[in-house]
């Protein structure tokens, strides 16, 4: 059977561990010939890899005379990750924050009200922060094998970010049932009226 190669990521973490093991300084000749002997990278995708691991502050690198050499050391590496992962966070809970607002002003709105433009400017950002929401996932996910502690802690702020959308999806379900009890609303009606999805429900 074919054997499956390494992904990107893999492929970084594995140049990381040349420089951490030796903690030398390498030219870019050097690492072509390193990394396919002992980590299994081809040395086609090295200049990529190594300029990928430059770009994000996790290997230094200077021009000596005529050569360009590039080193790494744990310490500056694991800040840099830190650091990365800190900012993300951040930005997400940021982005959480403004989502729940958002959600406050849209539940406020009173049963058979009509559409307006500042209703549908609020819909529009509201999409617009759950798209950003997703992507920043996205990045922090690449970053998920780098430091067990800051995962730890962004599991527990996802949690706490779960629990808050919970609590907001319940209340959108009290503020339905009370409608429909108060005004003999349909269900249907309600959630047309407040752009509410059928599907909406809790998260797992």
């Amino acid at each position: 059977s074919k054997k499956k190669g390494l992904s990107f990521e893999e492929k970084r973490a594995r140049m990381m561990e040349i420089f951490f093991e030796t903690k030398d300084v390498f030219q870019l000749k050097d690492i072509e010939k390193i990394a396919p002997k002992e980590k299994g990278i081809t040395s086609m995708s090295v200049k990529e890899i190594l300029q990928s691991l430059v770009d994000d502050g996790m290997v230094d690198t200077d021009r000596i005379g005529t050569s360009n050499y590039f080193w790494a050391f744990p310490s500056k590496a694991l800040h840099a990750r830190k650091h990365k992962l800190e900012e993300l966070e951040s930005q997400f809970a940021e982005s959480s924050q403004k989502k729940e607002a958002l959600q406050k002003s849209i539940e406020k709105s009173k049963i058979g009200r009509e559409d307006t433009a500042e209703r549908a400017a609020l819909m529009e950002e509201l999409a617009a922060l759950r798209q950003k929401k997703a992507q920043l996932k996205a990045e922090i996910d690449k970053y998920r094998e780098c430091d067990p502690d800051v995962v730890e802690e962004m599991r527990q702020t996802n949690r706490v970010a779960k629990e808050a959308a919970n609590r907001w999806t319940e209340n959108i379900f009290s503020i339905k049932s009370w409608a429909k009890r108060k005004f003999g609303f349909e269900e249907s009606r309600i959630d047309k009226s407040f752009g509410i999805p059928e599907d909406l429900d809790y998260l797992d």
